[in-house]
């Protein structure tokens, strides 16, 4: 048995063990229920500051995330920018690099067109100056003719005096003598001596070179050569030969000793009008070759000469005209060349721009899944936040009766 003291009235009353167990419980279940109150309400309060901190910190969180893709897409644009702006300028850059490359060698092949047209001019002024000169010739070779004609007579007298060989051998004394006389005068730089050659079996009689220079004839650079073959024979020779016999043998020695023009003096066929008229052009049976009567012997190395000099500047004037024309192919080869290399480089460079731009659009797509993951993250933050505002202490002892019923009892 235990005595309690009433705490209003002062009474003492006297309660057994059930009856002090069931007052005692009454005060421990409340103050359990008090202390669990406090402890729910803490409870609550805490998970709804570490709920608001955690709102707080993923807001923030994701707006730092934000800020961070965003400069990433905005140095991103900056780049697809500049490189844009890049390829613009270099494609402007090299359309005018092009242009004026274009232009230049235009305005170089127009000069050079002048010029062609000039030179072409000049040549043509030099073939009516040529033709000319060969009316010249011709008229100073007939009145040549004409003196030369006296000297026939006296030519036939002469050998007819001569004996079988001597025949021969004076119509080379004749010849050389006769060159001789104008070496000095018409022919300071020429050559003209004696073809002592024979290894290859045969030689020519005589040799003729003319050079423009001296250097050129002490580089042995003619540019004029002549073979040249002296034929005679006595009237009573019983056994007559036609110039044709000899044609063969001198084309022959004229090209082992590399002779441009192959001439046959000679006085073979004397009542032959064809051979009679001075000069006879023999190229029909062989190329540049010539038959003359002894009369006409310097007049033929002064018309080859002449005609030789005149093609020399034409072949000059030629040489300049066809390096001009191989300039301006080279020209033409160059600039298609360039023209492709350009085009190969501008694809080249193409691609790699498509392919840079390619990836910067990857990129873009990845930034931009990036985003939307992250505006899925604050949807779900939005929820949970949601949920936690809609937390209460039904939802919380729904599975826990115990709890519950605690609760409920405080609230009654």
């Amino acid at each position: 048995m235990a005595e309690i003291k009433c705490p209003k009235c002062g009474e003492l009353f006297t309660i057994d063990e059930a009856q002090y167990a069931s007052i005692a419980k009454q005060v421990r279940d409340k103050e359990f229920a008090k202390e669990l109150k406090e402890r729910e309400d803490a409870l609550a309060e805490k998970n709804e500051k570490e709920m608001q901190l955690a709102k707080v910190e993923e807001e923030r969180k994701h707006e730092k995330d934000l800020e961070k893709q965003a400069k990433k897409l905005a140095e991103k644009e900056n780049e697809i920018r500049d490189l844009k702006a890049k390829l613009e300028q270099n494609e402007t850059e090299k359309k005018l690099a092009v242009s004026e490359a274009v232009s230049e060698k235009e305005k170089e092949l127009s000069e050079k067109a002048n010029e062609i047209v000039v030179l072409k001019g000049k040549l043509d002024s030099a073939k009516n100056e040529s033709k000319l000169n060969e009316k010249s010739l011709k008229e100073s070779y007939e009145n040549q003719l004409k003196l030369k004609d006296e000297q026939i007579a006296q030519i036939k007298d002469f050998k007819a005096k001569q004996s079988t060989k001597m025949v021969g051998e004076s119509l080379e004394v004749f010849c050389h003598n006769e060159f001789d006389k104008m070496r000095m005068a018409a022919y300071p730089l020429s050559y003209f001596e004696k073809d002592n050659d024979a290894r290859s079996g045969s030689k020519g009689d005589f040799i003729f070179k003319d050079y423009e220079t001296e250097e050129d004839k002490a580089n042995d650079n003619p540019y004029i050569t002549i073979m040249f073959e002296m034929k005679n024979e006595n009237e009573t020779t019983a056994t007559k030969h036609k110039n044709e016999d000899f044609f063969k043998e001198l084309d022959k020695d004229r090209n082992e000793k590399k002779c441009e023009y192959a001439v046959l003096v000679s006085m073979l066929e004397a009542d032959s009008e064809l051979y009679n008229q001075g000069i006879t052009d023999v190229s029909y049976r062989y190329p540049k070759m010539y038959v003359v009567r002894p009369q006409c012997f310097m007049s033929i190395i002064s018309l080859l000469r002449n005609a030789a000099r005149n093609s020399l500047e034409y072949r000059k004037q030629l040489a300049i005209v066809q390096a001009q024309q191989v300039d301006v192919t080279n020209f033409e080869a160059n600039m298609n060349e360039f023209k492709e290399g350009f085009a190969r480089n501008y694809e080249l460079a193409s691609k790699k721009f498509k392919a840079a731009i390619d990836g910067i659009d990857k990129t873009i797509d990845q930034l931009q899944k990036t985003k939307e993951a992250l505006l899925g993250s604050e949807n779900n933050l939005r929820l949970a936040n949601n949920k936690a505002e809609d937390l209460s202490i039904k939802k919380l002892t729904k599975n826990a009766p115990s709890i519950r019923a605690k609760f409920e009892e405080l609230k009654d």
